[in-house]
């Protein structure tokens, strides 16, 4: 199971200044939306400066037409980022021509797909998707195995479900992991201890607040490394 760290804060220098300070650390490094926005590509380059072993998940959260999806996956496959995500409901057309857009390259990134978003609780997302998270959280899986990616972003509780219905090396990411006893769930509905995320067999786990709203977030981070499973 890998660490995830999420770069979520507000300013372009305090996410470089708490990369900086986690340097020496086996994570990875998740540059969200509004990072990537604010900052443009050239946040990758100075986090690659800092450390050319981090690891950097691009979660952009692609959802367009099929071509433009696979237009900008090109685009972010220039980018020097190992992994980045689009959306299932995109549909299979759509990650497919994103995978097949890669094909070829030299160490293509990892593309996975976001099924159901962990700020969903189960009414607010049937009032949009006409189904049950689980329910549809598995079909979006199947469709993403399908089309050939990586993996999948879901919440802990879809992930044995998703491996049993595609295969073990399928990945799954999961956002919402509360670390810490007394952890706040801010706006994450379906949250989970790492415990629970071991037992779920997740391989990635996204760890924000928890970290950098931490005293001291390096020892934050060295904390959580000392108690993450071997998987």
């Amino acid at each position: 199971m890998k660490l995830c760290v999420a770069l979520d804060l507000p300013d372009e220098k305090d996410n470089i200044s708490l990369a900086k300070s986690l340097k020496e650390c086996d994570v990875w490094l998740k540059v969200g939306l509004r990072s990537f926005i604010r900052d443009g590509k050239n946040i990758i380059s100075e986090l690659k400066s800092i450390n050319n072993n981090f690891k950097i998940f691009l979660d952009l959260k692609l959802y367009d037409i099929p071509n433009t999806m696979a237009d900008a996956a090109e685009s972010i496959a220039g980018l020097n980022v190992e992994m980045f995500n689009v959306h299932a409901s995109s549909g299979k057309e759509a990650m497919k021509m994103v995978k097949d857009r890669l094909k070829g390259m030299k160490n293509p990134p990892i593309v996975l797909s976001v099924t159901a978003l962990t700020s969903f609780d189960d009414e607010n997302f049937k009032s949009i998707y006409n189904e049950s998270i689980e329910k549809k959280a598995l079909q979006f899986a199947k469709d993403s195995f399908e089309s050939g990616l990586g993996g999948v972003v879901c919440s802990v509780y879809e992930s044995l479900m998703i491996k049993s219905c595609t295969n073990e090396s399928f990945l799954t990411l999961t956002p919402g992991i509360r670390p810490f006893k007394n952890a706040q769930k801010d706006d994450q509905k379906r949250v989970a201890d790492i415990e629970t995320a071991f037992k779920n067999r997740c391989d990635f786990i996204v760890v924000g607040r928890p970290i950098y709203q931490a005293k001291n977030p390096l020892d934050a981070v060295k904390k959580i490394l000392e108690i993450l499973p071997e998987k």
